[in-house]
C-alpha cells in the first residue's frame, strides 16, 4: 500500500500521513506543494471544504497553512479511519469535522444548513467524473456552500480534466502534473439564470 505523504508546510508540516486503503489515491507532496504555494495568502482563517477527502491530506495542509477550520467528506470507513487519525497525528482534530457520506447528500445538507466555504478541495477517483462534475455542479449552483469568490480545486485525470465552467464556478487555470489535471475555479457572485 502505498503511503500517503506528508504535510508539506505550516504548523504540522512535516508530519507522516497515515493512507487511507487501496482505493484511495492520495495527492502526491509534489502537487500539494504547487496547489497550496498558488492559494499562499487566501488560507489565512477560511474555512475548507474537502469533498471525496481520501487520507484528509488536502484539508490538514490548509489546516497547517492557516485555514480556520475544515469540513471533510468521504463515504469510505476506511478513508473516515485515516482522516481521523491524521487529524490526530498533527494535533489539528479540534478545528475538523469528519462526514462518513455520500458527497451530493452532505454538499446539499451543508447548504441548507447555511455553512459557507472559502475553499473547497474536489477530488474523487479519476474514473468516476460523473461524480466530480456533480460535486461540482453543486458547488456552482445556487444556494451552494461557498461564500462569492470562493476558491475551488479539483482534480482528473488530463485525459478528462475538469469543465472550464460549471454554474457559477469559473476555471481561472489548469496545470498538469503527470496524469493528473488540476483546475483552479472562482466563484462568481450573483446566481445562474434557471434552465429553460
Amino acid at each position: 500500500m502505498a503511503g500517503a505523504g506528508r504535510v508539506v508546510a505550516g504548523s504540522a508540516g512535516g508530519i507522516a500521513l497515515a493512507p487511507a486503503g487501496r482505493g484511495t489515491r492520495p495527492l502526491a507532496d509534489r502537487v500539494k506543494q504547487a496547489v497550496f504555494g498558488a492559494l499562499e495568502g487566501t488560507l489565512g482563517g477560511a474555512a475548507v471544504l474537502d469533498v471525496c477527502a481520501g487520507t484528509g491530506a488536502a484539508a490538514i495542509e490548509a489546516l497547517s497553512r492557516g485555514a480556520a477550520r475544515a469540513v471533510l467528506v468521504d463515504d469510505d470507513a476506511g478513508a473516515a479511519r485515516a482522516i481521523a487519525e491524521n487529524l490526530r497525528r498533527t494535533g489539528l482534530a479540534p478545528v475538523a469535522v469528519v462526514l462518513r457520506r455520500d458527497a451530493r447528500a452532505a454538499l446539499r445538507d451543508l447548504a441548507a444548513a447555511g455553512e459557507r466555504f472559502d475553499l473547497a478541495i474536489v477530488d474523487p477517483p479519476y474514473a468516476d467524473t460523473g461524480l466530480r462534475d456533480a460535486i461540482l455542479a453543486l458547488l456552482g449552483g445556487p444556494g451552494g456552500p461557498l461564500r462569492p469568490g470562493a476558491v475551488v480545486v479539483a482534480t482528473g485525470h488530463w485525459r478528462e480534466p475538469p469543465p472550464a465552467e460549471v454554474g457559477l464556478l469559473r476555471s481561472t487555470r489548469v496545470r498538469r502534473f503527470g496524469e493528473t489535471a488540476i483546475a483552479f475555479y472562482r466563484r462568481e457572485p450573483g446566481e445562474v439564470a434557471a434552465a429553460g
